[in-house]
C-alpha cells in the first residue's frame, strides 16, 4: 500500500497543472556532463510538452564544471558522471548527488584495418598505456591478450580529456582499482595529474575526444557510451574489457544491468557510490550512476517546485527513464530501489535563504 500511495502521489505531481506546483514561468538551467548531454537534449524537448510553463536550458561543459556550477548556484542543475567527493559533500551540505540513470563508458581505438575487431584489454594494460610504459600496439602485454591478431608495430597515441570530466573520473577509477601503483601515484578524479606520455593528445568533451580519435591513426581513448553512434559512424573500434571474473565484455543492457545489480543494494542514503569494476561474471566493468547535483535550498517555492517536478519526471519509468529515451544513448533505467532513494533526495528540495543575483 505504501508503494501504491507513493506512485499515486508521484503521478499526481507529474500531471499537476502549473498552479498546483507554483511553477508558472520558471526557468531552470543545467550544465555539466557531456556524457549526459545527449540525454538531456531529449529530455528537454519532450518535457516542454509535459510542463510548458517550465523552461529548461542545457549546456555541455564537463562534469567538473557542472559540480562547480551547482555549488556556486550559477545553475540549478549540475550534471555529472562523478559523485561529489567527501570533501565537497562535507563543505556543501546543501548540495545533493541524485542518480537519474545508469550509464557506461567505452574504450575505443583507431587501428587502420582492425577497427572491426573487438580487441581485448584489461585495466593493468590500459594503466601501462597511460603511464607511457606500453608504447606499441604489438607490445607483449597487448599481444598476450589478443593472440594471433597480428597487431601493428605502431606507436600508441593515448587521448584523454582536457577538461574536468566525469569520464576521466570513471576511467581513472578503473585504473586505480586495477593497479596499486596507479592508486599510489595518480589516483582518480575529474582532474588528475596525468603521467606525461610522449605524443599524447587531449580534447575537450566527448565530442572532441571522438573527433580527435577519428583523426589520429593508432590512437586510443575513453568515451561515454552516449556517443556510441558517433563512434560507429567514424568506423572506430571498441574494446572488450576484462571484469573481476576474468571475462572480456562489451557494454550492453544486459552487462550494464548485471553490474548495477551487484552494487545497487550497497548504495548509501546520499547515493554517492562507485559502480566501477563491479563483481560478477556478466558485469561490464565501466559503468556509473549519472548524477544531477542540486541544492536543497532553492531561491523560491516556484523554483523548488519546478525542479522537483522535472527531476521526478526524469526518473519516472513513464517519463525520462522510459526506454524510448535511454536506449538511443545506451543508458539503463534506475532499479526500483535506487529510484526510491532518488525520490527521497528530491523531496528535500525546497525554498531556502539564498542571495539574489
Amino acid at each position: 500500500m505504501k508503494r501504491l500511495g507513493r506512485a499515486l502521489a508521484l503521478a499526481a505531481l507529474l500531471g499537476a497543472p502549473a498552479s498546483a506546483v507554483h511553477a508558472a514561468g520558471v526557468v531552470l538551467t543545467e550544465t555539466g556532463s557531456t556524457l549526459l548531454y545527449p540525454l538531456f537534449q531529449r529530455w528537454v524537448a519532450d518535457f516542454a510538452r509535459v510542463a510548458p510553463q517550465i523552461t529548461l536550458r542545457t549546456a555541455a561543459t564537463g562534469s567538473g564544471a557542472g559540480i562547480a556550477a551547482a555549488i556556486a548556484g550559477s545553475a540549478q542543475i549540475g550534471a555529472s558522471d562523478a559523485y561529489m567527493s567527501d570533501e565537497q559533500a562535507e563543505q556543501n551540505r546543501q548540495i545533493v548527488s541524485i542518480p537519474v540513470a545508469i550509464s557506461a563508458q567505452t574504450v575505443n581505438y583507431n587501428l587502420p584495418g582492425m577497427n572491426s575487431t573487438a580487441l581485448k584489454l584489461d585495466g593493468p594494460t590500459l594503466a601501462g598505456i597511460y603511464f607511457g610504459r606500453i608504447t606499441y600496439w604489438d607490445a607483449p602485454q597487448i599481444s598476450a591478450l589478443n593472440p594471433g591478431l597480428g597487431l601493428p608495430h605502431q606507436r600508441i597515441v593515448p587521448i584523454r580529456r582536457a577538461d574536468a570530466s566525469g569520464d576521466s573520473f570513471i576511467f581513472t577509477q578503473f585504473l586505480d582499482f586495477s593497479m596499486q601503483e596507479w592508486e599510489d601515484r595518480v589516483g582518480y578524479g575529474t582532474s588528475v595529474s596525468w603521467p606525461a606520455v610522449p605524443g599524447e593528445r587531449t580534447a575537450p568533451g566527448n565530442a572532441g575526444v571522438v573527433q580527435t580519435l577519428a583523426a589520429t591513426p593508432y590512437a586510443i581513448a575513453y568515451v561515454g557510451i552516449s556517443y556510441a553512434a558517433e563512434i560507429t559512424h567514424a568506423g572506430l573500434g571498441t574494446a572488450r574489457l576484462e571484469n573481476q571474473s576474468g571475462q572480456f565484455l562489451l557494454p550492453s543492457p544486459d552487462t550494464v544491468s548485471a553490474a548495477a545489480s551487484m552494487l545497487d543494494s550497497r548504495t548509501p542514503p546520499d547515493e554517492r557510490l562507485s559502480l566501477v569494476f563491479a563483481p560478477g561474471p556478466r558485469s561490464y566493468p565501466l559503468i556509473s550512476y549519472e548524477y544531477v547535483m542540486v541544492s536543497t535550498q532553492q531561491r523560491d517555492a516556484a523554483s523548488a517546485a519546478a525542479l522537483r517536478r522535472f527531476l521526478l519526471w526524469t526518473i519516472s519509468l513513464e517519463g525520462g527513464n522510459a526506454r524510448t529515451y535511454l536506449d538511443p544513448v545506451g543508458f539503463i533505467a534506475l532499479p526500483d530501489f535506487i529510484r526510491g532513494m532518488s525520490e527521497r533526495q528530491i523531496d528535500l528540495i525546497g525554498p531556502g535563504n539564498l542571495p539574489a543575483g
